[in-house]
Order: structure tokens, then sequence, then C-alpha cells
């Protein structure tokens, strides 16, 4: 086997898309990648074959006299490569592995994936939150939907939206009637433990049972709601984060094309490279970005303690 045929076909490809336009914009778009994931591509090859492709700064791009020779022989890598998958007959298409914790919804994304994507699955599957980070380490889902925090050491995640935490109580506790409640305000009640967030649903119906009452994100609340039991806004209590983790080296292209589904690209533009945000300082989100917050409840003419 020629040094040549080592090398992964995707690649070539690229190449050739390139040396065929001449013009790397042009060809990255006609392949459906960033112009800068494949001006790398080029670049990597070139190390790895020690010889520039094409000729260093010219307008237009032309090819070296080894990248004309590599074309050549590319061309034929390829052929022989769709003749043998011809041969192979029809493989099931690649899909996409997505999970997702509680309280998180992934209908409109799911939804938008099957319209733009039509020929590669999304297989989507609900996890504990306790198993979010070991599902993407063992390599039992590409992407997920996590709460944050969790171990940034080769992960990559983008924060989403943050969540404001709600407390839980019967429908005819008094302070179902406030707008808002403080952590002094529960002073008295018994607080049930919810820090195990897969077991929020026993606390809420030891909440409806027994009394007392329950602090939760919003998402949890809605995803439990009981006819019985109200939530209002939470003060004095941290907002929690989610966000989309992958794999830092497991950034494939199915990957990118969903990270890009989920940040609102649209169908015609081109994809960038996920930036990893584990090292960098995070963006203040939007008030107008912001979700998982429950309705306001009209304001009342004075804030009722209701004792």
């Amino acid at each position: 086997m020629s040094r040549l045929e080592s090398i992964d076909v995707v690649r070539l490809r690229w190449f050739v898309a390139v040396a065929q336009e001449l013009h790397f914009a042009r060809a990255a778009k006609s392949l459906h990648i960033s112009r800068q994931k494949l001006s790398h591509t080029v670049i990597d090859l070139e190390n790895e074959l020690g010889t520039k492709l094409f000729v260093p700064g010219a307008q237009p791009t032309r090819l070296t006299d080894e990248g004309q020779e590599l074309l050549e022989q590319a061309r034929e890598i390829i052929a022989r490569a769709e003749s043998a998958a011809r041969q192979r007959g029809p493989e099931a298409p690649e899909a996409l592995r997505v999970g997702f914790v509680p309280g998180v919804t992934v209908s409109k994304w799911t939804r938008i994936w099957a319209e733009r994507f039509p020929d590669t699955p999304l297989e989507v599957s609900a996890l504990a939150q306790a198993d979010q980070e070991a599902a993407l380490r063992e390599g039992r889902v590409d992407m997920c939907f996590v709460r944050l925090p969790i171990d940034r050491e080769g992960m990559s995640a983008i924060p989403l939206y943050r969540e404001v935490p709600v407390v839980v109580v019967q429908k005819e506790h008094p302070l179902s009637v406030f707008d808002e409640v403080r952590v002094t305000d529960l002073a008295d009640e018994h607080v049930q433990d919810t820090s195990d967030i897969d077991a929020v649903g026993g606390a809420l119906e030891l909440v409806a049972a027994a009394g007392g009452a329950a602090i939760v994100p919003h998402s949890l609340a809605r995803l439990h709601h009981r006819r019985d039991l109200v939530y209002r806004p939470m003060l004095g209590v941290p907002d929690t984060e989610v966000a989309l983790a992958w794999l830092a080296d497991h950034t494939s292209d199915l990957v990118e094309e969903f990270i890009g589904v989920v940040r609102g690209r649209s169908e015609r533009s081109s994809r960038a490279p996920a930036r990893a945000e584990r090292n960098e300082p995070r963006k203040k989100v939007p008030a107008q970005k912001t979700a998982g917050r429950p309705a306001p409840v009209k304001k009342k003419p004075s804030r009722r303690r209701g004792r």
C-alpha cells in the first residue's frame, strides 16, 4: 500500500475539492464545512506529506507540481474507494447519539434536525443526571445536554441558558400567595432534600403528602407538575445552568452540524468550528435568550406573609 492510500479518503476528497475550485471558500461551501477547517486539513496534509501542495501566497490559488501530482493520484484512490463501496452495497447511515438530563426539552432541535438532515438518524436518549458525564466518557452518547457543573477535563461545553430555582409548596400553603419567596420565608418550613436531581419527583410527592417545601430548577417543577402543588420564584438561591457537552477530541462533522442547529444557524450558513468554552470566559446570556424562567405572577399591591 502506497503512502497516499493510508490517508483518509475524506481528507483526499477535501483536497481535490480545493484543487478543482482553486478557491478555499468556494470549496468549503460545496463541502458544507468551514473554510478554517478546510484550510487546517490541507495544512495538516502538507505537513504529513512533507511538501507544499499549493503555491504559498498565490492569488488566485495555484497548485504546485507536487500538488498536481497528488491530485491525479487522489482521484484514482477516491475512484477505487467508491467502486469498493458500491460492491459492498448500501450501509446503514451514521447516526448521531444525543442524551439529555431531566428537565431539558429537546423536541425543537430534534424537529429541525429531522427536517434538515432526513437521511441522518438522530438517536435521542433520556439520561439520569448522575449518569450525564459517564455516558459521554464511555461513548454511549456523542453529545449530551447536561446540567453544570461537570468535570471539564477533555470536555467541550457550550452554555445554553440558566434556570431560576423555584420553591414548590401545597396549593393551600400560605407561601402560595407570594410573588417571590426568600430563604428567610422558609425558616419554619421543612425543606425536602433535592440535591439528587434524579429523585426530585419523589421529593415533590412528599411535599404533596406531608407539606413542607422543595427547591428545584424551574424545568423540573414543570416536569413533575401536580394539580395540588404550586411553585414560586425563589430568591437567594443560585441559578442552575444547562449546557451542550461533548468530548473535545470527538468533534465530528455531525457534532458540528448539531451545534449549528442548537445555536440557531440557518441551513445555508457555513458551519464554524465549535469553540470549546471550557477555558474561555462565558459571555453573559442576554435576557431575551434566557430560558427556563417561570411566567411572572401578577404583582399584588403589597407582599402578604399569610401567617
